[in-house]
């Protein structure tokens, strides 16, 4: 088709995101029963979502012919409470993705240039190839960024750095020293994405003080979600952190309803029900031992991970990996594929419940005896 080969080459170049394979899917192709079939490719929350969200939710229903609160008042103001911050500093979001987006497409443009680390989630080149930017990968240090190598390979042209932290595939975490450290040297004209998706899983110690840093730093922008730890992730939630005339601009060019209505009632409702995330932590913990320890006994070697999925390595070549990765689906197991975020040799897999971690241990087990 002639006119589309008039849009630019960056967006004909694009190899689109490719998310993990749905049960659904997996029922349609081998056949298998639906109930026998557990998704362990997604970071999604094996407890579900919170109760409080889903009679919110529910009851938000009466009203969808309405047009939701363009503004997110009432969920801005519960934000703004929460975290300790100012109304006019948050910019919500269709997912953290859609706040990532808004704050590309401010700053990147062709000649422009945007630095992210070896393994990082694979959202932040595609954005930067959407935009015609020029995307730079910085060699990952111990699967983790190498916060020291990423402020070096900065140039005049170089307006976002992309710091997610844990790290989406890798599970790493940078040190809050060495993030404030960062943050200290880095010229105040390029913007820092702090992607904190998967805050809720941290212990306490392993915290950074991120927010307090809004105050010191104009350019620090952090992003968070309801998908992962509230269980939300159906919805699409997510909003950013930031100076008020950094939010004030992604607000101008956002979607005027960029947050549904279901959407905005089941974040609020949510967010209020703390005792659903600290299940949902002490569970995360619970099952990351239970999968550690299983590697370790199948001999799998695993990068140790602060979110709420491991990556293992899977022995032999890349085509062994694939082909571990098609003998986990033919017993109804879902994990994803790492070979997109240049790890071509580990898969991931998300916590579960301990009756879905033990589902997979035991199939894991099976593919590596049928593979000696």
């Amino acid at each position: 088709m002639k006119l589309c080969e008039l849009a630019p080459e960056c967006i004909r170049a694009i190899h689109p995101y490719q998310p993990g394979k749905p049960i659904s899917e997996l029922v349609r192709e081998l056949g298998l029963e639906k109930y026998g079939v557990i998704k362990l490719a997604s970071n999604e929350n094996p407890l579900g979502t919170s109760p409080l969200a889903i009679e919110a939710m529910t009851n938000a229903l009466q009203e969808i012919a309405r047009y939701p609160d363009g503004s997110g008042f009432e969920l801005k103001n519960a934000l703004s409470k929460h975290y300790g911050v100012n109304v006019d500093q948050i910019v919500l979001g269709n997912g953290s993705n859609d706040v990532l987006e808004l704050a590309a497409r401010i700053f990147l443009k062709p000649g422009a240039s945007a630095v992210y680390s070896q393994h990082a989630f694979a959202i932040y080149p595609l954005l930067a190839q959407a935009l015609g930017a020029h995307g730079i990968a910085v060699p990952a240090r111990l699967y983790g960024h190498d916060l020291v190598a990423m402020l070096n390979a900065i140039t005049p042209e170089t307006r976002i750095v992309f710091i997610a932290n844990p790290n989406n595939p890798t599970g790493t975490l940078c040190d809050a020293d060495d993030l404030l450290r960062f943050l200290e040297r880095i010229s105040p004209d390029v913007l820092v994405i702090l992607d904190e998706a998967y805050d809720e899983y941290l212990p306490e110690a392993n915290k950074a003080n991120s927010i307090s840093w809004l105050r010191k730093f104009s350019n620090l922008l952090i992003t968070r979600t309801f998908s992962k730890a509230y269980g939300l992730a159906g919805i699409r939630v997510g909003f950013a952190l930031a100076h008020p005339d950094l939010a004030d601009l992604m607000n101008r060019i956002r979607q005027p309803f960029n947050v549904n209505s279901i959407g905005l009632v089941g974040a609020l409702a949510a967010l209020q029900d703390t005792e659903f995330v600290k299940r949902s932590y002490t569970l995360n913990r619970a099952g990351m031992l239970q999968i550690t320890n299983g590697l370790r006994q199948l001999g799998v070697e695993y990068i140790p991970s602060y979110g709420n999925f491991i990556s293992f390595r899977v022995r032999g070549d890349a085509t062994n990996t694939i082909k571990t990765y098609q003998s986990l689906l033919e017993q109804g197991v879902i994990v994803r594929p790492l070979g997109v975020y240049d790890m071509p040799h580990h898969l991931r897999v998300t916590i579960g419940l301990e009756s879905e971690n033990e589902k997979f241990l035991h199939a894991l087990e099976q593919v590596l005896k049928t593979s000696l």
